[in-house]
């Protein structure tokens, strides 16, 4: 099983992805892998992005005093109104 990379290694590996394909050199196979491998790790640095903004958003609300138990994985519980 392979290792999850780290953000930093795969915006590295985006780069890299990028010039390859902006080269034209490539077989079209090979073309369409590397696009797939492109949105995989879109996706994987997008969720990255998203856990690190709501870590920023409950920091800043704790700092305003609005501090927040609950996980970042949990909604909001809709029948305690």
């Amino acid at each position: 099983m392979e290792k999850e990379p780290t953000f930093k290694e795969a915006i590295e590996e985006l780069e890299k992805i990028t010039d390859s394909l902006e080269s034209g050199e490539l077989e079209l196979e090979q073309s369409l892998a590397l696009f797939e491998r492109g949105v995989e790790l879109i996706k994987y640095c997008q969720d990255k992005l998203d856990g690190a903004q709501a870590k920023v958003e409950l920091l800043v609300d704790s700092l305003e005093g609005e501090i927040q138990s609950a996980g970042l994985a949990e909604e909001p519980d809709a029948t305690s109104d």
